[in-house]
């Protein structure tokens, strides 16, 4: 898979949004990995890590995010579903899981629900490992600060006004990557 080549699809202009993607998936993908060469135990397919945490947030352009150069219609919220589907119909489902299950600490059904997010009633939590480390590493960088890695405090103070249970999730996977 050609992950540059799906970039240079949906993002073809050299423009400050390709700019904000591109650099705060390279930050992830390049945590992501370092996570992954420290837990060879793990087993971790690092070259999917690569590819799926730079298309994680390829979804964006579609969203109204003004403050981040997004430019579209649709809740921020969505952009993994949204991302999840293009990746989907590229022909690759696994990455797209990893699109539509990276937001937050992953949703689940009931948050979903509760929240009354306008996402499809379904579960959207990282499930493989891999999944749980692009989902992990992701929040650790904003796309209004790209030159800048959260601490883990400060990561875990930004997944805490989500609610709880992501918080919860977090902590376990900070308990198997660090």
């Amino acid at each position: 898979m050609d992950y540059q080549a799906i970039i240079n699809k949906y993002y073809g202009d050299d423009n400050a949004l390709r700019h904000i993607l591109v650099v705060h998936s390279r930050a992830v993908a390049d945590k992501a990995l370092r996570i992954a060469d420290a837990h060879p135990e793990l087993d971790i397919d690092k070259r999917f890590v690569e590819e799926a945490a730079m298309l994680h947030d390829i979804g964006i352009f579609r969203c109204d995010a003004p403050g981040i150069e997004c430019r579209g219609t649709e809740p921020y919220i969505c952009h993994g579903h949204i991302g999840a589907d293009l990746l989907r119909d590229e022909g690759f489902p696994r990455h797209a899981r990893v699109c539509e299950r990276h937001t937050g600490a992953g949703l689940s059904l009931e948050e979903i629900v509760s929240r009354n997010i306008p996402l499809p009633h379904l579960s959207f939590l990282p499930e493989t490992t891999e999944e749980i480390l692009v989902c992990y590493a992701d929040k650790f960088f904003s796309k209004t600060h790209l030159e800048y890695e959260k601490t883990l405090d400060e990561a875990e103070r930004s997944i805490a006004k989500f609610g709880r249970e992501g918080l919860i999730r977090f902590r376990q996977w900070r308990n198997m990557f660090d």
